[in-house]
């Protein structure tokens, strides 16, 4: 006993205090190791006035102080060295890591990692690591690192259809683990919920111009309720009269919003921090969700009505809310509000992304009524500048330039003149 060092797998201890639960903690965290109490950091022993008794407070310790259950990778023994009762602790790599302290959670201040002779602070990405080797690939059933949740927005949103979410609901739904952790599903549905929506709303056709924009934070479901209001701002009615008859129709047919909305929500992939995208453009809106196809599937499945969700247990808690009538009809549902337009969603996709497209189904009715605003302003002031018909029409400069294109082409006005001094009349 006399040769031995401290080295990355043995740990001296003078005495018994607050210390030894970080090195407990460490060595579960890495590959496992010994705790010599009664030893000091030079090797000599100096042994334990009650051995029992601080057996008895480690054990406490263990059971106590440290998360998830440490018993079953640890033993300790009273060892006699130099006539000196001292105490031998051996902690096996565990498999349920991080382990951390009940007072401070995942948090890196709670979790500790062996690194040489010393015990230090695991980073946020090693917490990460350890939980995805422990917990497995998918994030809504791994470990948050966040512990201190809350969900004031989702409790109101499930008290309103009657489905309870206290703590025994909660295991049901997956919010909490069998170990009492919450998961990533927990925090996709508290008021912490790290990701976001962004929304943001173009003149014309492109991106070059912003007409305003707006990132929504919070639980998922309140993104769901804000964003759904907030695009809902947009989609304006077009009225029209079939003799006494009035006859209003949205851009985009309302069930087709909710639609594409939910399962941008439902189905993204969670693994990336990236934010979910709504772009509204004159002529279309894109659902942009990060993450493409699940694995092994195929468009033409998807547009068969075959589902495969990514996150199961939010598309569950979903369906209990009744926002997700039935599994793998969402799309069909979608292409089918367009059944009596002329006009068809379209679904793009790449390796990491899903975008579906709803076009403006008064779009072409809009752009009519527009050309005839331009030709009355160039009947009116001609020749005349495009920049003055952008001024008198309110329209944006792509807009314009797109009319005033669609006009020449139908030889029914003339351009004169270059750059600056370009002017437009009737021909």
């Amino acid at each position: 006993m006399l040769n031995l060092r401290e080295t990355e797998k043995i740990e001296f201890k003078r005495e018994l205090n607050e210390s030894v639960k970080k090195e407990l903690i460490a060595f579960a965290n890495t590959d496992g190791g010994k705790i010599y109490i009664g030893i000091d950091d030079d090797g000599k022993v100096i042994g334990l006035s009650n051995a029992k008794q601080d057996l008895e407070a480690i054990s406490s310790i263990i059971r106590d102080s440290i998360k998830p259950d440490l018993t079953l990778h640890t033993a300790i023994y009273i060892r006699t060295i130099e006539g000196k009762e001292i105490l031998e602790i051996i902690v096996s790599k565990g498999t349920k890591q991080p382990y951390h302290l009940v007072s401070k959670g995942l948090k890196s201040s709670g979790v500790f990692v062996r690194h040489g002779i010393t015990s230090a602070h695991a980073t946020e990405e090693a917490i990460r690591q350890m939980i995805i080797e422990s917990d497995g690939l998918s994030f809504e059933k791994a470990r948050c690192i966040n512990q201190e949740l809350t969900f004031e927005y989702a409790k109101d949103v499930f008290n309103d259809k009657g489905v309870l979410i206290e703590k025994s609901q909660q295991r049901t739904l997956s919010i909490i683990n069998d170990d009492g952790y919450y998961t990533n599903l927990g925090l996709l549905l508290s008021d912490q919920c790290e990701h976001s929506t962004k929304c943001a709303i173009y003149n014309g056709k492109t991106k070059l111009e912003f007409r305003d924009r707006k990132e929504f934070v919070g639980s998922v479901l309140k993104q769901l309720d804000d964003v759904y209001e907030y695009v809902n701002l947009y989609n304006k009615l077009e009225t029209n009269f079939k003799g006494l008859n009035r006859i209003d129709r949205a851009d985009y047919p309302y069930y087709a919003i909710r639609e594409a909305l939910i399962n941008a929500v439902v189905h993204r992939d969670y693994n990336f921090s990236g934010s979910t995208l709504i772009h509204i453009f004159d002529d279309r809106i894109e659902f942009v969700s990060v993450g493409g196809l699940v694995s092994g599937l195929t468009m033409e499945d998807i547009m068969l009505g075959v589902s495969e969700t990514r996150n199961k247990n939010l598309a569950a808690c979903f369906y209990r809310l009744k926002l997700i009538e039935s599994y793998g009809t969402g799309i069909q549902r979608i292409y089918e509000s367009y059944s009596k337009y002329d006009l068809i969603p379209e679904i793009k996709v790449s390796e990491n992304a899903f975008v579906m497209v709803l076009p403006n189904v008064n779009y072409k009715e809009n752009l009519n009524t527009n050309e005839e605003k331009v030709l009355d302003i160039i009947k009116q002031k001609e020749p005349v500048a495009r920049r003055d018909i952008e001024l008198e029409i309110g329209l944006s400069k792509s807009s314009v330039n797109l009319i005033l294109k669609k006009l020449i082409k139908e030889a029914k006005i003339k351009q004169e003149g270059k750059a600056r001094n370009t002017r437009y009349s009737i021909k």
